[in-house]
């Protein structure tokens, strides 16, 4: 038998990480499986019982809409997703335990690590959701030192959220349909500033409503980040470029968060010497 590890989630055809992991499966010449499992939510304990059984199972990424839910049902969570409460990758420890851990900020952050190792004088986030993706991307974040308005249809959860994961943050939050329309705020000197605007949402995605957001409350030099995979080139990314902002697509976040996990289930750091150039070729063709 073949050691293995998957992806779960309902509905989970669309997901690319079965394509990243056993890219990275190949091209390491690993005696192992990633597979893709529809895993319904009334599913969910029964999938987690019969793996616990299987001495060849790895692990398993999580995607909605089990990130949250699958919480109470693991042995212990690591430090990271404790903080978030939100679960994108469960693995096994001694054979018997599963540990649930979050590589959605690690993989959030990778892309911006070159400017946040820069000095800023003061760093600003808009953040466009308020789902399990989100509340990772908000503690990343907020351990960057970054203050975060976080945008959603319900501002009292946004609120609760933000006062959750980081209390002492002077942080903000609002309605989503705020950014909606123009506004004609001037913004002040940003020399020496880091902005950034983020959809966290499943806006903009195949199948589901646009984004809709004005430029105008982006400050002039903004990185526009957006975690949506389906399409990869979003509306969204394709009227920031227009405006004249650097953007950063959901497939950078996807496969950083991917190299953390398969680390995890595998014990290998996965090869990546060309910057992902062949990966993202073949999850684009």
């Amino acid at each position: 038998m073949t050691e293995y590890a998957e992806v779960i989630g309902d509905p989970i055809a669309q997901s690319k990480s079965p394509a990243i992991h056993g890219y990275w499966i190949g091209k390491l010449g690993l005696d192992a499986e990633y597979r893709a499992c529809h895993v319904a939510a009334d599913g969910l304990a029964g999938y987690l019982s019969s793996r616990r059984e299987d001495p060849y199972w790895r692990g398993c990424n999580v995607t909605m809409p089990h990130k949250q839910a699958i919480v109470p049902l693991l042995d212990r969570l690591e430090i990271g997703a404790e903080l978030i409460g939100a679960v994108n990758t469960v693995t096994v420890r001694r054979g018997e335990m599963l540990v649930g851990s979050n590589t959605d900020g690690a993989g959030f952050l990778e892309p911006l690590r070159p400017m946040l190792e820069k000095e800023h004088l003061f760093r600003t986030a808009r953040v466009l959701g308020t789902g399990g993706a989100a509340r990772a991307i908000v503690a990343a974040l907020a351990e960057q030192g970054v203050v975060v308005v976080l945008a959603g249809r319900d501002p009292a959860k946004a609120r609760a959220l933000l006062d959750e994961i980081d209390p002492e943050g002077e942080h903000h939050a609002v309605d989503i349909a705020h950014f909606a329309e123009a506004t004609d705020f001037a913004f002040d000197d940003r020399e020496g500033c880091f902005d950034l605007i983020v959809n966290a949402s499943p806006l903009g995605m195949a199948g589901q409503p646009p984004l809709r957001f004005d430029f105008t409350h982006a400050p002039p030099g903004s990185v526009v980040y957006d975690i949506v995979t389906h399409p990869v080139e979003t509306e969204f990314l394709k009227q920031a470029r227009a405006a004249g902002f650097r953007t950063i697509d959901g497939l950078s976040m996807l496969i950083g968060q991917a190299a953390v996990a398969f680390e995890k289930f595998f014990g290998v750091a996965p090869p990546r010497e060309d910057g992902d150039a062949e990966l993202r070729a073949l999850l684009t063709s």
